[in-house]
């Protein structure tokens, strides 16, 4: 779709022109630009203005506003349509004396003062919306102050002006410099990456939640492999996720993991994920193998036949995970899922033996297909062998709902009526009904009292 019929263009546009023809300077900003450069759809359109935020609030009394960021000069202006539309005054910031946030800002009338204070100059260039309109080309309607198409053409990430100074103002910007490297197939600069380098050890005072946003991002985006092993050579790894870094040079038994370590099969796993990823399966590639470097043990020189193993390793990782995911500050929700991928990718090796009670009840985990998507990435990534996920996705696709969650046909309140007084016995019970009715031993709420009678005794005993 040209930009000129997409909605969310559309609306930017329409409140660029209202702002110019109030007297104001008024361009689209930032990443929108750059996509529009390299002729992909942007997700969102900005715009970037003189107006100062009280006049961008009184301009549009019939279209919902919202100030989002006061101290910064943001203001949302939302369409009837529900486009909302992010407008920001040009400025200047301060000291950021905390490096996450300018202790202060000054709204400024200069369109260059705003974009020397932003931080990749692929994202500092401006388009003017009444020229693109006419021409349809974003080159001719770019402003560049900063030499943002030439590292566009060159295929380069490099801060705006000092690289120390630009990290120094926002730690995360680190990270972000690496997700654009990374969705973009492009270099870091030279210079900028050195500064990285340099500063990665600070990148701890960003907010747990800032950088967990920034990973899922990388991990998601698409080049996730990529984007990791950025994080490694720029030196961000050991300082956000140490425990991955210690995956690096963990080697593993030759017969099951000819690819190598546990980082190169890591790294394998991620650049299987396809752009649009669910976060939790993304995280939970990363993380499946977290236990195995705590829980490495060397073949026993003696033994001939002995392997590299990693006992325990899943439990272990498990644990590890839920730190992980605990100081990134995820939600129980997603720190579930994750954990149960962790948890479970092994049990994939049991499916052919598996009683068929014991399979229904792993089939119906959470999100399955998450599951699936993940022990054929594991396999992909190490020995290649697909039959165990085929078995187990034929099984998945095949076999009724009705049949993995069937209605109970017994509860506790049928245990009661029958006699038996209520207590932790019942939860193993309902559950042994359950199996016998999940093998299809029992199909009828008289068989499974029966059934509970004969394994655990009458009420009477």
């Amino acid at each position: 779709m040209p930009a000129s019929e997409n909605p969310k263009y559309a609306a930017a546009r329409d409140i660029a022109n209202t702002l110019r023809a109030a007297g104001y300077q008024a361009y689209l900003a930032g990443g929108c630009v750059r996509d529009l450069l390299l002729g992909v759809t942007p997700k969102d359109y900005d715009v970037a203005t003189s107006a100062p935020p009280g006049d961008v609030l009184s301009l549009f009394p019939e279209r919902k506003t919202l100030t989002v960021g006061a101290h910064f000069g943001v203001v949302l202006v939302c369409d009837p349509d529900g486009t909302a539309t992010e407008v920001a005054t040009f400025r200047n910031d301060g000291v950021y004396s905390d490096g996450r946030r300018p202790d202060s800002v000054r709204f400024s009338s200069d369109a260059r003062e705003d974009v020397l204070r932003r931080d990749f100059t692929i994202n500092g260039m401006l388009l003017d919306p009444e020229i693109y309109d006419r021409t349809g080309d974003p080159a001719e309607s770019t402003l560049d102050f900063v030499g943002g198409r030439e590292d566009l053409a060159a295929g380069l990430v490099r801060a705006i002006g000092d690289p120390s100074l630009r990290f120094s103002e926002d730690k995360l910007r680190m990270l972000r410099g690496v997700r654009f490297a990374a969705r973009l197939g492009f270099a870091i600069e030279p210079a900028t990456a050195a500064a990285i380098q340099r500063l990665a050890g600070t990148v701890t005072v960003v907010s747990p939640e800032r950088i967990r946003d920034e990973l899922t991002l990388i991990l998601t985006e698409g080049n996730a492999r990529v984007g990791f092993e950025l994080l490694d050579q720029v030196g961000l790894l050991p300082y956000i996720l140490p425990e991955v870094k210690k995956l690096q040079g963990v080697q593993q038994p030759p017969e099951y993991h000819p690819e190598g370590d546990v980082w190169l099969h890591t790294l394998l796993l991620l650049e299987k994920l396809p752009p649009g990823a669910s976060p939790t399966l993304a995280w939970g590639a990363l993380l499946h193998d977290i236990g195995k470097p705590a829980t490495f043990r060397a073949p026993d020189p003696n033994d001939p036949k002995d392997r590299i193993r990693f006992n325990g390793h899943v439990e272990v990782g498990v644990r590890i995970a839920e730190e992980i995911l605990s100081r990134l500050r995820f939600s129980n929700e997603d720190i579930a899922q994750i954990t149960a991928l962790v948890k479970n990718h092994m049990r994939f090796a049991d499916v052919l033996h598996m009683r068929e009670s014991t399979l229904k009840r792993f089939l119906r985990l959470e999100r399955f297909n998450e599951h699936l998507a993940l022990h054929r990435m594991d396999c992909l990534s190490s020995h290649g062998d697909l039959s165990l996920y085929d078995f187990a996705r034929e099984k998945y696709e095949t076999v009724p709902s009705e049949a993995i969650h069937p209605s109970p046909l017994i509860t506790g309140r049928d245990l009661i009526a029958a006699g038996y007084a209520p207590g932790p016995r019942f939860k193993k019970m309902l559950e042994a009904a359950e199996d016998a009715q999940l093998e299809g031993a029992i199909t009828t709420s008289a068989q499974a009292l029966r059934f509970v009678q004969n394994r655990f005794g009458s009420p009477t005993k």
